[in-house]
């Protein structure tokens, strides 16, 4: 999963609208002629629980959920829908949309009232800022200042951070003397720091090298505060997963959300000193639709405190790992929490 590289605020061109539109009615032309629904539009059907019909709100209340068309977008995106459909709105499923500028920008024009956005996404690839801001709850408030200008509302986030990080696999945890922490890997032997990284983690600015200088290491010194390039394999990003697990590497760069590492018993690294900027995911609603219908606040509530890192993790790998539609991984999960109920 890669989110881009920061791109400037102002980026929001009539030729970056036409391509949206001309996209969606490309992929909507093609699925027509051949007799075919998108996949993205299976929502199992649901009856209100603790999410209840919002009061007063109109019969023909109707709003648009938006995601991109990665495995943790779309199960957000089926929540969403699932959530808002249950508190009254007649909702237009928009998930799997291919890209954030994509979703971006259909929240910017109108075309999509809500989204799960992540922070660290906002702040970085849509704002044009240059570095993260680690704190979650300063990362958050940043975020929702500077959009609000943008008529975008971000609602309270969730503690679910999908940032990056170091993972170890667990069997090797005593191995390495019981690492549990980024600032212990200066504490290793040079031979013991082998690391295995996508191509755009290794260059990244918020990536492989600042990191480890972060933690008082030097990328390409073989002294004793080294990490030399002979200790660091460049992968494709499902590989050094698997690499990781199976002891190519000793450390794996890793989303924290990530399925991935529960089913293959990895064991993620704290980042004590706080280098890795804050990716929490938050409902992001249209001023204007928001305004319209303040009851959404109510619908996301109670929801959105439930979406930790191990719950994603979970859900993540019902997709991945267990073949399971996202919709009914969804659905599944908010009946559980007693969100919804069974028809």
């Amino acid at each position: 999963m890669s989110r881009g590289a920061p791109t400037p605020a102002g980026l929001r061109t009539t030729g970056l609208r036409v391509a949206v539109v001309a996209l969606t009615a490309a992929v909507g032309t093609a699925l027509a002629s051949c007799g075919l629904q998108p996949a993205a539009s299976y929502v199992p059907k649901a009856d209100p629980g603790s999410i209840e019909h919002i009061e007063g709100l109109p019969d023909d209340a109707a709003i648009t959920v938006t995601a991109k068309n990665f495995t943790e977008q779309l199960v957000l995106g089926k929540i969403a829908v699932i959530a808002l459909t249950a508190a009254g709105f007649h909702v237009t499923d928009m998930t799997n949309v291919p890209g954030s500028q994509a979703v971006r920008q259909l929240m910017l024009d109108g075309k999509a009232d809500m989204t799960f956005e992540y922070t660290g996404t906002a702040w970085l690839t849509y704002l044009g800022h240059k570095e993260g801001i680690p704190d979650p709850e300063k990362q958050f408030e940043a975020v929702r200042d500077a959009d609000a200008a943008n008529g975008l509302t971000w609602l309270p986030p969730a503690p679910m951070n999908n940032t990056y990080a170091l993972a170890v696999r667990a069997g090797a945890v005593d191995e390495l003397g019981g690492i549990t922490k980024l600032s212990q890997l200066k504490d290793l032997p040079v031979s013991q720091r082998t690391f295995c990284v996508e191509s755009e983690f290794n260059s990244r600015p918020d990536g492989f090298r600042p990191m480890l200088e972060k933690y008082g290491l030097k990328l390409g010194s073989s002294g004793k505060d080294g990490v030399p390039t002979r200790n660091v394999k460049i992968l494709d990003t499902g590989t050094v997963y698997t690499a990781t697990a199976d002891g190519t590497c000793n450390f794996g760069e890793v989303f924290t959300t990530d399925g991935r590492i529960t089913s293959l018993n990895l064991q993620v690294l704290a980042d004590d000193k706080g280098f890795f900027p804050a990716y929490n995911g938050a409902p992001v609603v249209n001023t204007a639709t928001l305004d319209e219908y303040p009851g959404i606040k109510d619908v996301f509530s109670g929801l959105t405190p439930k979406l930790t890192n191990d719950v994603m993790r979970s859900l993540n790998r019902k997709v991945d790992v267990d073949g399971e539609d996202p919709g009914d991984v969804a659905f599944d999960w908010m009946v559980s929490e007693g969100f919804v109920t069974a028809p």
